[in-house]
């Protein structure tokens, strides 16, 4: 069996206005937009889903029921050679089939059939019908409806009752009446012509214009749409092609469906704009957002450089600081150089590089330490004093409050910390960049050297001196002794004049390498107030996540806008 669906462009367009409204409608919600009144579903998918209202009215037993049963392919109305309808018949869609006795005359017939929830049919019992009532309901119907079909039989199509029901009709409601010429197929296509004619001059003597007319044959239209396979060549012959698109026509061209769609597609576009105006608001506002959170980068930019460029200041007395415990060390070098420590750590072994080091990098260590917990706790600050002023300025611009206080308290907490924790780093290892014991070592090394010769000697000349006295041996030990006394002054001798030289040129080559330190510490120092404001940034990202959000959210509306922007533009231009 084949189902036949009438004006499916009109349907296809009805649906996809549907879509749009629908599509508005939720965008509206997803964007905040207020329509209003502008679009209301409920009322408009009612109107639009209004079936088309079809009455069908000819003489007892002309072929009403027949008619529709060929139109759609199913036993819908029954058909006998004896009036059927015997009351004007209502059919709607409607699940489980049921008939409903609205009066004695008038009865609903919902089935659960699909053609039914777009077309209701009105079968009447014929306008030449005894039961007093058919015909005020069957007048009742036609002004409302969208297509009368007037049925007649090939044998008499003009008989007298149709024609007076037909010369009662207002002319407005003639406009969507069309003539069918049931029963075609038991008349020659020469008597069809003749017929054809004779109504055609009948329809101009009374109703003062012919409407259309079409000779048809509802049997062979139900047997058609009835075969399997589809019988197409039976479906020709009924006649039943050009009535089903002159139905599909006045579907379609319904000034009353047009108007309502266009109507609606109006309210759509109006709302449309209105979701129009309501993202591009979002878009301002995110680009506004977006320029304000850019200045916010910029505003800790700027602090973040105030504290760079009085890094030259801050460094200044680092060097002095650098520059005291340069001469405290050599000092305590000087004490550690004098002669008799020195001899006696020939025994010991000496670690004296080792312990200037340590003892400077230490005392170094120290003042950098102390210099960058006074910077961190300004650096802190700072930034608590910008995120006081900057709580409320968010607040106003984007609507979203920042972090709580408690979590910016140990953001920065945690960065001052790690602050002096870096400074103080880079400044032990920066001494020990400078590598200023490697020299000091190779002096102790060499003065070491010749100490232990001028010890040794002492020593051996001491034995020797001592041996002789023990033999006996006038004048040796005496010789021998001095001897060993002239080697211990030549020790005590060297010992005090290297000291001089490697404490005068240890404290040089510290004094030296202030600048280098200086540099090394400039960049360590820039680099831990990039962490503390990179740290105190973070504490945006909220901020940043919003907007993102934002950003991500309105590119697919504005995709969708555009979408349902074109999918109207293109139903406009079908209606």
């Amino acid at each position: 069996m084949s189902e036949i669906q009438f004006g499916e462009r009109y349907f296809a367009t009805r649906e996809r206005l549907t879509h749009v409204m629908r599509g508005i409608a939720s965008l509206a919600t997803e964007t905040g937009t207020d329509l209003g009144e502008r679009l209301p579903l409920a009322e408009i998918e009612a109107g639009l889903g209004n079936p088309f209202l079809f009455v069908v009215c000819g003489e007892v037993n002309a072929g009403k029921s027949t008619l529709i049963n060929g139109l759609f392919g199913r036993d819908l109305c029954r058909v006998n050679i004896l009036p059927e309808t015997d009351r004007v018949l209502w059919y709607k869609y409607g699940s489980p089939a049921r008939d409903v006795e609205v009066t004695p005359m008038l009865e609903e017939r919902f089935r659960p059939i699909e053609f039914l929830r777009d077309f209701n049919l009105v079968d009447t019992p014929g306008t030449n019908s005894i039961v007093q009532g058919h015909q005020e309901i069957t007048e009742r119907f036609i002004p409302s409806a969208e297509l009368v079909l007037f049925v007649f039989p090939v044998s008499n199509p003009w008989g007298a009752a149709t024609w007076d029901f037909i010369s009662r009709i207002p002319a407005a409601t003639l406009e969507r009446v069309a003539f069918i010429i049931q029963q075609a197929d038991q008349r020659d296509p020469i008597d069809i012509e003749v017929i054809l004619g004779h109504m055609a001059d009948l329809s101009r003597k009374r109703i003062g214009h012919v409407p259309p007319i079409f000779a048809v044959s509802g049997k062979l239209a139900y047997e058609a749409k009835r075969a399997t396979p589809f019988a197409a060549d039976k479906l020709k012959a009924s006649g039943y092609a050009a009535l089903q698109d002159f139905i599909s026509r006045s579907v379609c061209q319904s000034p009353t469906r047009r108007n309502a769609l266009e109507t609606w597609r109006s309210q759509a576009a109006a709302s449309l704009r209105c979701v129009e105006d309501r993202i591009e608001d979002q878009t301002r506002g995110i680009n506004s957002q977006s320029r304000f959170l850019e200045a916010l980068d910029r505003e800790i930019d700027g602090i973040r450089e105030t504290f760079v460029r009085r890094l030259v200041t801050h460094l200044a007395g680092v060097a002095e600081v650098f520059e005291t415990e340069g001469i405290w060390v050599t000092r305590i070098l000087r004490k550690r150089l004098r002669a008799l420590p020195s001899i006696v750590r020939l025994f010991a072994g000496d670690r004296t590089g080792q312990e200037m080091e340590t003892l400077f990098i230490e005392r170094l260590q120290e003042a950098v330490v102390a210099v960058a917990e006074k910077d961190g706790a300004e650096v802190v600050n700072a930034c608590r004093s910008h995120w006081n002023a900057l709580s409320e300025r968010v607040r106003e611009e984007m609507g979203i409050p920042l972090e709580a206080d408690e979590a910016i308290d140990d953001t920065l907490a945690a960065a001052r910390q790690r602050f002096v924790t870096r400074l103080g780093r880079a400044a032990r290892q920066g001494i020990g960049n400078l590598k200023v014991r490697n020299q000091l070592d190779k002096d102790l090394r060499r003065r070491n050297i010749a100490l232990k010769s001028f010890i040794v000697t002492t020593l051996l000349l001491t034995i020797a001196g001592a041996t002789c006295g023990a033999l006996a041996i006038p004048w040796a030990p005496v010789i021998l002794c001095s001897l060993a006394f002239l080697f211990l002054a030549g020790a005590v001798s060297t010992a005090w004049i290297t000291r001089n030289a490697i404490t005068r040129d240890f404290q040089q080559r510290l004094l030296d390498t202030c600048g280098a330190f200086a540099s090394t510490l400039h960049s360590d120092y820039e680099e831990a107030l990039r962490v503390v404001f990179r740290d105190y940034a973070s504490s945006l990202n909220r901020i940043r996540t919003h907007l993102a959000r934002e950003k991500l959210a309105i590119e697919p509306r504005l995709k969708r806008w555009q979408e349902l922007f074109l999918t109207l533009k293109a139903i406009e231009q079908e209606l």
